[in-house]
């Protein structure tokens, strides 16, 4: 029997490390996928921390229903090795990226498409074990989806920085009034919102970023225009660069001052999607909900039939290139422990080596 090499982690809170298993064996209609690539997303932070800081010394428990050691990783691509008896054989030896946001496939939500709002969830490297590892178990072939021509890499980043910048994005450009777009945080989902905003066509789009590094990438991957929001005189100067303010504005960090932020740059009839995880509280007084006739909306991945869209996307070409680094899977703890103290710019992808 093939063992599993799985970058695991032991107890929340503390570095993943190796573990070794046998290699599982698809029963019904699962799939044994042979990992390549493996995306390192913030989200996996939380994870590993077992919390989401939820503002005023407050955290929401994630730790519940997770047996360790468990694997994180959820943005996949490699080859399937094996499946089960009522799975496809001619998939057996096909490349394949994996749609992570897998339902319980039985409740309104999923029947309705939408796995990714399903409370029973089976999110592999969230509540199922994930790609950090050797090989990963899939659920249902119906999750694996064809990637060529792209990058193996690109494709993984795809199923959910890819997948959440291209949600929110698409939220955002369904807002009656768009006259204009600014983008929040610029790291790896920022600057893949910002590659596809301007696939799907949008213009003249500014973007904000504490980092100078962070700023200088996205003027370098096409942004209009970026600001600083530490300097105190930035809200005042957007205000009248946006002739009033932003119409939609994608906040991808999801923090207190991002939120803040967006608050003192968003025009009146605007709309704000915030699809970030930074954490922290957020109030606002209740008259300016009806004062600036604004609106809120929370968004995070997207379904499986987005995920197809954002694939085709993809292969027309329109998506520029977002900068990516490959690393070996075996140092994951490392690359975590990097992300995690800021400094990286684009996305991390975990690599097998052959």
């Amino acid at each position: 029997m093939a063992l599993m090499h799985r970058q695991s982690l032991t107890q929340f809170a503390t570095p993943v490390c190796e573990t070794v298993v046998d290699a599982p064996v698809p029963q019904g209609s699962e799939v044994l996928l042979r990992v390549e690539k493996c995306g390192l997303c913030h989200s996996d932070l939380h994870l590993q921390d077992g919390f989401f800081d939820a503002g005023n010394g407050q955290r929401i428990d994630i730790t519940r229903g997770i047996k360790l050691p468990f694997t994180l990783g959820h943005e996949i691509v490699g080859t399937v090795e094996a499946v089960g008896p009522d799975a496809p054989r001619d998939l057996i030896g096909q490349p394949r990226v994996v749609f992570p946001w897998i339902g319980c496939g039985a409740c309104r939500d999923c029947i309705n498409g939408d796995e990714n709002l399903c409370a029973r969830n089976r999110y592999l490297g969230v509540a199922l074990d994930g790609g950090f590892a050797s090989h990963v178990l899939v659920p249902d072939s119906r999750y694996l989806l064809p990637y060529e021509p792209l990058p193996a890499g690109f494709a993984a980043a795809l199923m959910c920085s890819g997948l959440t910048a291209y949600g929110a994005v698409k939220r955002a450009a369904t807002h009656p009034r768009r006259r204009n777009l600014l983008l929040i945080g610029m790291g790896g989902v920022g600057l893949m919102g910002l590659a596809i905003a301007r696939a799907m066509g949008m213009e003249t789009i500014a973007v904000a970023d504490l980092s100078e590094a962070a700023r200088a990438a996205a003027l370098d991957a096409g942004a209009a225009t970026a600001y600083d929001p530490a300097v105190r005189e930035t809200a005042r100067r957007m205000l009248k660069d946006s002739g009033g303010g932003f119409d939609v504005i994608v906040d991808f960090a999801g923090s207190e001052a991002s939120l803040a932020f967006a608050m003192s740059a968003l025009a009146r009839g605007g709309k704000i999607v915030v699809s970030g995880l930074m954490g922290g509280s957020f109030t606002t007084p209740a008259v300016s909900w009806v004062h600036k006739r604004m609106s809120i909306e929370g968004f995070m991945t997207g379904t499986l039939l987005e995920a197809r869209e954002l694939l085709d996307l993809a292969r027309t070409g329109r998506i520029a290139a977002v900068p990516m680094q490959e690393a070996p899977m075996r140092e994951a703890a490392d690359w975590m422990e990097k992300l995690r103290h800021g400094g990286i710019i684009g996305r991390i992808i975990l690599t097998n080596g052959a």
